[in-house]
């Protein structure tokens, strides 16, 4: 796709954004695609409909990705953000993961299920995405005045030093094969993976008679795999010469006339897929700048086709819903749950469609760990919370943890103090 000039070959690039992700958010809202709901689903009643229904938008995302890359159709080696970076970041991964999922169970839902709740009316999220918005915006730019970052601040110093230097980039591809054999292996490794899932996804029965769980994970993973063709395949015609959005921005003193029309930065115009956390606190800053058009960006874009999409459907199909917080606990709980998205979900570089189905998609080691880290941390999350219930003031944090590692047999049973919960 060749453009005659950077800006329209940008608004493009704007446009099929909103387009794709209003498709998203009309179709998590029809299916009730939530991967939340997905882990929590599995670990309370055993019912893995909704987690099949991810694993297959990782499938057809993760196929479809080393396929068009063998093809030269997807360039994510120079995404953004940069998944195949060779440094290895796996502590963050992990770490962020953590907290993400912690943050997602505590405020019910991650941060596409808060923009799809949005759409449909849910005030409480509202509230959350300000919170994630203002936490993420402010990990990744400074304070008024300063250079300090929430980053900086509190984890950088410490993390920083577990970072590991690869000499290919960490995908799993140029890992196992390095760079010259990289996209070759690449290739084998999704096919295989990507066969694997969907043996393992169509073996339910219960599962392919489930259109809603069906079309929600194939047109999700489909969403997410056109970005990443879309965003890598958008040129502008540079007197004769094709250029990437990205190489004409580099060059753009030579090449353009005035600074018309130049976008803040030249790292949202990479290759890239769908993640919502850090696009949250763009959306902050892109407000807060009186809506400054060199800060508008695929994922600010992508942020507001979700929630329009899904607000659209809830008008068709009349289940717009305001609700607001029960009470002072659950505004807390909320609160809690939206501070550690914002913290997680930048940590780690995404949350569970940025890393669990983008990022997978690219065969990166870190959203693997981001991924394996999200769905133990809110499987663990959801046993603690029902132990509490269960037992009251007997349960105290450590009695339910415990209890709770023993059911997901990451502990040995033997040393529960409270009876197990089914």
């Amino acid at each position: 796709m060749t453009f005659e000039n950077f800006e329209s070959a940008q608004w493009f690039l704007l446009c099929t954004g909103f387009v794709l992700a209003f498709i998203m958010g009309a179709t998590a809202s029809k299916t009730n695609f939530c991967t939340m709901g997905a882990v929590s689903d599995w670990v309370n009643i055993g019912d893995m409909g909704r987690f099949r229904s991810w694993l297959l938008a990782i499938a057809v995302a993760l196929i479809g990705v080393v396929v068009l890359e063998s093809v030269d159709a997807v360039q994510a080696d120079r995404s953004f953000p940069p998944y195949r970076s060779s440094s290895f970041i796996w502590l963050e991964n992990l770490l962020g993961g953590l907290l993400f999922g912690i943050g997602m169970t505590l405020a019910s839902g991650c941060g596409n299920k808060c923009m799809v709740r949005l759409g449909g009316g849910n005030l409480k999220s509202v509230f959350v995405i300000l919170v994630i918005a203002l936490i993420a915006y402010f990990m990744v730019t400074p304070f008024p005045g300063t250079d300090i970052t929430l980053y900086s601040a509190l984890f950088y110093p410490w993390l920083q030093p577990f970072s590991v230097s690869l000499n290919t980039g960490q995908d799993l591809g140029s890992m196992i094969s390095g760079e010259t054999g990289a996209l070759h292996t690449r290739l084998l490794v999704g096919l295989a993976l990507g066969v694997a899932l969907l043996a393992l996804i169509f073996k339910s029965s219960e599962f392919r008679r489930n259109s809603d769980h069906l079309w929600g994970g194939v047109i999700i993973g489909l969403c997410v795999l056109a970005a990443w063709y879309v965003t890598s395949t958008i040129r502008v015609d540079a007197d004769g010469e094709t250029m990437s959005l990205f190489g004409y921005y580099s060059e753009w003193d030579m090449l353009a006339d005035s600074d018309t029309g130049r976008p803040a930065a030249g790292s949202g115009l990479n290759p890239q897929s769908f993640t919502f956390i850090n696009p949250m606190g763009q959306t902050l800053g892109y407000g807060m700048s009186g809506f400054n058009p060199a800060l508008l960006t695929f994922g600010i874009m992508a942020f507001l086709g979700v929630v329009a999409g899904s607000f659209i459907w809830s008008l068709v199909t009349r289940s717009f819903r305001f609700e607001w917080f029960a009470n002072a606990k659950d505004f807390s709980t909320h609160l809690i749950g939206a501070v550690l998205m914002g913290v997680g979900g930048v940590l780690a570089l995404g949350c569970t469609i940025g890393q669990g189905i983008t990022g997978i998609s690219t065969l990166a080691l870190g959203s693997f760990i981001t991924l394996f880290s999200i769905i133990l941390s809110s499987a663990l999350t959801m046993k603690v919370q029902l132990y509490k219930m269960v037992y009251e003031d007997e349960a105290t944090l450590g009695k339910a943890l415990v209890a709770g590692l023993a059911d997901l047999r990451l502990l040995p049973s033997a040393l529960r103090k409270l009876d197990r919960v089914d």
